[in-house]
This record gives structure tokens, sequence and C-alpha cells, in this order.
């Protein structure tokens, strides 16, 4: 039987799926979309957008109640980088704000198998502090076969159709990580 002396040992983070949300008034994307890519990779899929009808926060500061839409990015992507690429997502939001507000709100986000966590420059007690004054959130953990809501998850994260998205692209997640976790066991079996 093999011995067990109880430490904890590190491991290497798994990459997630770099997922961002996108609240915006901006009719065409095509120009946020392509500053978005430069840094993140090609996007593999889009939401359609939909009216973001959980809350007025945005009305004032956007002009209008904007249209929610979600991108998944093609690349894994290193957890590590979370806070890096909340930085680089609040710099494109100044970057096309107009009049001094917001046209677009980006939020990334990184999907795992087991939670969606997100990026947030907004401290609160449930939130862990990253770097930079960036912090993430336990948005979602996936239990009893879905991705679920806790307490603080916001109102278009817990919906039913997002939710049931986040659930849709599980199971390639899955597949994209088992192909990797093989491929680096082969690699250090071929190596040794």
């Amino acid at each position: 039987m093999p011995y067990n002396d109880g430490m904890g040992r590190e491991s290497e983070f798994r990459p997630c799926l770099l997922i961002t949300g996108v609240l915006s008034v901006v009719d065409d994307l095509t120009s946020v979309l392509a500053s978005l890519e430069d840094l993140f990779g090609p996007v593999s899929i889009r939401t359609e957008p939909v009216l973001f009808g959980f809350t007025d926060y945005y009305d004032a500061e956007m002009g209008r109640r904007p249209m929610r839409s979600f991108l998944v990015f093609e690349n894994l992507f290193d957890p590590e980088k979370l806070a890096w690429a909340k930085r680089q997502t609040d710099a494109l939001e100044t970057a096309f704000s107009r009049d001094g507000g917001r046209t677009v709100n980006l939020d990334p986000g990184l999907l795992n198998p087991g939670s969606l966590i997100l990026a947030t420059t907004k401290a609160s007690a449930h939130r862990i502090p990253l770097r930079d004054g960036i912090w993430a959130e336990t948005t979602l953990i996936y239990r009893s076969g879905s991705y679920r809501a806790l307490d603080w998850t916001y109102a278009d994260y817990r919906s039913e159709q997002t939710v049931a998205f986040f659930n849709s692209l599980r199971p390639g997640l899955l597949s994209r990580l088992k192909v990797l976790s093989a491929g680096r066991l082969s690699a250090a079996v071929s190596s040794e």
C-alpha cells in the first residue's frame, strides 16, 4: 500500500475555457471582437445577444438597456492569467467608451469542469484577491450534473439559459482536457 503522509502536493493548474460576458449598446461589435481576438485568440462561440432585463444598473451609463451575449475563446487559457485578462478587458472598455460612459462591459471568466470563476474589480467578502486590484469570484459550481448558482451569483448568470449554455460547453472541455492530459503523460513517458 502506498505511503500517504497526508500532505498536499503542488500541481500545475489545468487550463480553462476563457469566456467573456458582454453587455453592450454597440450594434456592431466587429471592432470590439477584433480587439478581443488580438488579445486572446479566435472566438469559437458567440451567443446571440438578448436584451439584458435583470437590472437597470447599466442603463444610465450606457444610455439605454444593453444587450447580453457570451463569448467563448478557442484557445484553452492559463488560469494564472485571469487578472491580466481583466485588466486588458477594462482597457478595452475605456477605449470603446463614449462621452464618459461605457458602451461595452466585458467580464472575463474561467470555465473549468468544476466551476465558473469571474474576474472583477469589486472587493467583497467572498472574493479572492489575485493581483493589481483584480479579484476572483466563484460564480457557479458544478454539482449533481449541472452548474449551480451561489448566494452571490448575478441574476443573469443564474438564469436557466445561461446555466444551460455553460453546461453545453462542459463535455467538450472535458474531452479537450483528457486529450491534453494524455498528451502530457505520453510526453513524460517518452522523455524518460
